[in-house]
């Protein structure tokens, strides 16, 4: 897929047909950026019904690409504005993704002892329609065992040693399958993921880890942040590629401290820091937000 291409989701067809009325849809597209492009856009959906409800866009005149996220209201069926679509593609050399606005995200979260940010997301997705479905938890330990069931999340614990790793992964794959899996999320899963996954999930998975790096690095990373009076700690949620902690960049937090918190404040400041931009990644991705410009994201809130 080419830079600035869309991240590709999974669409249930059964909700792309509701009972009667009009669909909200939502559109996101990036192409080579030149004139004409939001009045084709627009002329195309109202040739077929639309009405706008929502619009960004933006165009990079560094990489010379344009983006745009549309919502709109259509009677017209994913078939009928699909075909109108790929016309309008190969005009302007459109990538595009069309999904029912709203539509839960079928997602599979990945921790190993932490769990503050499955806490936060659970209870998101419950009481705040974060609009994805947790669909189940895999973990390499058992301790959040307890607070998936208490979700009602199914649980899948997959240990992973330096000789188990190929078959931990190729387990993982075989429940993305299973479970029909269109986000993972890593909410402090403290293993690596090889090239290999990375590759086959691309696009589809996001992690969470604190702003310290590369500055304090390995074991107690709050403790040598505090050592050294850190002023501000911070958290970072970006997609996962093969280049570790460096994929492209979706939202960052952070928080001021001073010389009067204790390791502990510092790690319970950490945590709500993670939690927040966690929480804004995945609601971002689960509602078509996010567009991949190279190494960098547009994001449309």
């Amino acid at each position: 897929m080419r830079a600035g291409a869309l991240l590709s989701v999974l669409v249930s067809p059964a909700a792309s047909h509701p009972a009667d009325g009009p669909t909200h849809w939502v559109l996101t597209l990036s192409c080579p950026d030149r004139p004409g492009i939001v009045h084709a856009v627009a002329g195309l959906l109202a040739d077929h019904g639309g009405n706008i409800t929502e619009s960004q866009q933006f165009g990079n005149p560094l990489s010379g690409l344009f983006f745009m996220r549309v919502q709109v209201t259509s009677p017209a069926g994913r078939g009928e504005l699909e075909q109108a679509l790929d016309r309008l593609s190969a005009e302007f050399d459109l990538t595009w993704s069309l999904d029912v606005a709203g539509r839960p995200v079928r997602t599979l979260v990945m921790g190993s002892t932490a769990a503050h940010c499955l806490n936060d997301l659970a209870f998101r997705q419950r009481s705040e329609d974060l609009p994805i479905e947790l669909v189940a938890v895999v973990s390499n330990h058992t301790v959040l065992e307890p607070l998936a069931g208490f979700y009602g999340i199914g649980f899948h614990h997959v240990p992973v040693t330096a000789a188990t790793k190929a078959d931990a992964e190729a387990r993982l794959l075989e429940l993305v399958e299973e479970l029909d899996v269109e986000l993972v999320v890593l909410a402090r899963y403290m293993q690596i993921l090889s090239d290999d996954l990375c590759r086959a999930l691309a696009g589809r998975v996001i992690n969470i880890h604190h702003s310290f790096l590369p500055s304090f690095k390995g074991a107690r990373p709050y403790a040598q942040a505090h050592d050294r009076g850190v002023k501000l700690i911070g958290a970072t949620a970006h997609y996962v590629t093969g280049d570790l902690d460096e994929g492209p960049i979706i939202e960052q937090d952070v928080e001021r401290v001073d010389h009067s918190r204790s390791v502990e404040d510092l790690v319970a400041l950490g945590q709500d820091v993670e939690r927040r931009a966690l929480a804004r990644a995945v609601r971002w991705h689960a509602e078509h937000r996010i567009l991949l410009d190279g190494h960098r994201t547009i994001v449309f809130r």
